[in-house]
């Protein structure tokens, strides 16, 4: 049984950033009930890895109920209208104004359904100059300096994943369990208004703080850190990389003793975090020179022996087999797939579903049918 058991969702979404959140709704145990258009969610076409199936779309909408909705059409319309009366939250996604077009502007919403919590997800908020730009991940990723500071000192480059997306879900997820619980105490609805950017801004706030207080942005430095130091990947005899983070003084003490020599963990180049910054290239040369003399193998257990932090760079290819990664089965129109196993609490006898292009439609039709 899941802690969400008994509460009915409808999103209006596509793409990552709604479906994210309701995907997460879902895996608690809430009914949640994706409106798409006749032609579907335009995240169905972003690719066909999943056995022709779109991993997007596979990833973030299993366990849901599909229903094709045209929005243009009046007893659609009130079909929906129908499903929001009954909902516990809605969700939804698109353009800023798009939905109060449609007639489900926040008052009339509120005096449909008093206990309704709505989540109203954008690019850049409903006011203001950007209102009505158009956002996705990787604008929002180069609009709020997050490519600025990703990437070599080179060129600026965009996080590898749709991370905008994902953080924005994510604090959609948040926002709606909050937004349950005082629900439980007062009986109220709440209105959630979330912006990519401003979440994406709010993660931003080191580099914004460094800037704005210290005087200048950080530095781009690839794997490496703007502010630590020794932290980055370094080549070890056999050509595999290591990472390493030295983030206080006692761990950079006993990794100097073991492998930079004696004396060096209290040259006045190095005695400190800001002099290592500071002395970065000439320490990473020392560094790179002391692990090129061991096999990868033989470099993790001898960091791992001295309790210093360290990972394996690592590619795609390789993390499919990391001994840590675990998967979970999901059900799809076309046969059965794994997907990474969600951080979060799921329970192990979950069996969600993706569903096909209103799978559900007929069912939900009779289900919210005119009283």
């Amino acid at each position: 049984m899941g802690a969400l058991d008994g509460l009915l969702v409808v999103a209006l979404e596509q793409a990552v950033a709604a479906p994210y959140c309701t995907s997460r709704l879902a895996q608690g145990g809430a009914r949640v009930i994706k409106i798409e258009r006749p032609e579907g969610d335009f995240a169905r076409g972003y690719d066909r890895a999943v056995g022709g199936q779109s991993s997007y779309f596979v990833w973030l909408n299993a366990g849901k109920e599909s229903i094709a909705l045209n929005l243009k059409d009046a007893a659609d319309l009130a079909l929906l209208e129908r499903m929001l009366a009954r909902a516990d939250v809605f969700v939804q996604n698109f353009a800023p104004g798009a939905v109060d077009r449609l007639g489900f502007d926040a008052t009339r919403l509120e005096r449909l359904n008093p206990r309704l919590i709505t989540c109203a997800i954008t690019g850049y908020g409903t006011s203001g100059p950007y209102a009505g730009m158009k956002a996705y991940d990787l604008l929002i990723q180069a609009e709020s300096a997050l490519c600025a500071v990703t990437g070599g000192p080179e060129a600026p480059s965009r996080v590898g994943i749709s991370v905008v997306d994902i953080g924005t879900g994510m604090q959609a997820y948040a926002a709606i369990l909050d937004a349950l619980i005082a629900r439980g105490r007062d009986g109220r609805g709440r209105r959630i208004d979330l912006s990519m950017f401003d979440c994406t801004a709010e993660w931003m706030a080191v580099p914004l703080l460094q800037t704005r207080y210290g005087g200048s942005a950080p530095r781009r430095v690839g794997v490496a850190h703007p502010t630590i130091a020794p932290y980055g990947a370094f080549r070890a005899r056999d050509g595999r990389q290591v990472v390493i983070s030295i983030q206080n003084e006692r761990e950079w003490v006993r990794f100097a003793d073991r492998f930079l020599g004696a004396g060096v963990a209290t040259d006045p180049r190095f005695d400190h975090g800001v002099a290592r910054v500071a002395n970065r290239t000439v320490l990473d040369a020392l560094v790179a020179e002391a692990f090129a003399q061991y096999d990868i193998a033989t470099l993790a257990a001898a960091l791992a022996g001295i309790d210093v932090a360290f990972g394996r760079l690592r590619s795609v290819e390789e993390t499919l087999e990391h001994p840590v990664l675990a998967w979970a089965p999901i059900d799809t129109p076309e046969g059965r797939f794994e997907v990474p196993r969600p951080g979060s609490f799921m329970p192990e006898d979950w069996r969600g579903r993706v569903p096909a292009i209103d799978e559900h439609g007929q069912a939900l039709r009779r289900e919210f049918g005119a009283s």
